[in-house]
């Protein structure tokens, strides 16, 4: 399985307009974050894991021209601004775009792109089949994903374990029961938001505990604001097996 980060930032992450703090002037391209997203090829498919504002470009940058599905972790708009831009898939494949999410994932995007699922659909919208998932395993052409429930403030969000290999993005809490369907994946991904405390996210402090518990083989911290400060400087500070993830960083799993 290859795994391909196609953002690790926020809407506070890099770069901010008007902002001229060190990470944002910074001339390092692990600090140029856009919205976070991962492409995941497995069995010879092409899946992606959230659509931000930056789908468009993260697509066009990693040069992905097939896609079989995109998986929803929740519905805030840093995650799913981006879905229009499915359409070109569906120019080139000759198909709709299956979409999975939990039912108040799917129940949003029906909101925000009510012009795609209209009775009388006005030629070229985006092409779309809601698939409705819940908190137990769910198959996407033989590749199966579970669902790891979180908390994200006091929304419930899905993070997803793919074979040895987990997926965390918005959470600051999750829950025993859930940290068990974790356990044993060799490489973790997880959101950091910054130093300081945060009322949805966790922190850098809080994450590393998160990952020093789950023990993983490595670790990958995402969805970073410019706050957290310079790729180089927080590489410095973190355990070994714990990484910043960066745009285009490319795993094999």
């Amino acid at each position: 399985m290859k795994v391909t980060f196609l953002g690790t930032g926020t809407s506070q992450g890099v770069p901010s307009i008007g902002c001229d703090c060190e990470v944002c002037s910074s001339l390092d391209f692990r600090d140029k974050r856009l919205r976070t997203s991962i492409h995941i090829e497995a069995n010879g498919n092409s899946f992606v894991i959230d659509a931000g504002p930056d789908f468009r470009q993260q697509m066009l940058r990693e040069r992905i021209n097939h896609l079989d599905a995109v998986i929803f972790t929740h519905e805030h708009k840093d995650h799913t601004a981006g879905l229009d831009d499915i359409r070109p898939f569906n120019f080139k494949q000759n198909s709709s775009m299956p979409v999975y999410g939990r039912k108040n994932v799917l129940e949003s995007l029906k909101r925000e792109y009510s012009y795609a699922f209209s009775e009388h659909k006005y030629p070229g919208i985006p092409l779309i089949d809601l698939i409705e998932i819940e908190n137990k395993p769910f198959n996407v052409k033989g590749v199966t994903f579970t669902p790891i429930e979180v908390i994200h403030c006091q929304l419930p969000v899905f993070g997803y374990r793919i074979n040895d290999f987990t997926y965390i993005t918005d959470a600051n809490a999750i829950a025993e029961n859930e940290m068990d369907k974790i356990r044993g994946s060799r490489v973790v991904v997880l959101n950091a938001l910054h130093r300081k405390e945060h009322i949805s996210h966790y922190n850098l402090d809080q994450a590393i505990e998160v990952l020093n518990e789950l023990k993983p083989e490595m670790a990958y911290l995402v969805h970073m604001s410019h706050n957290m400060g310079l790729h180089r400087d927080v590489e410095k500070i973190l355990p070994n097996f714990i990484q910043l993830a960066y745009d285009g960083l490319r795993l094999e799993i």
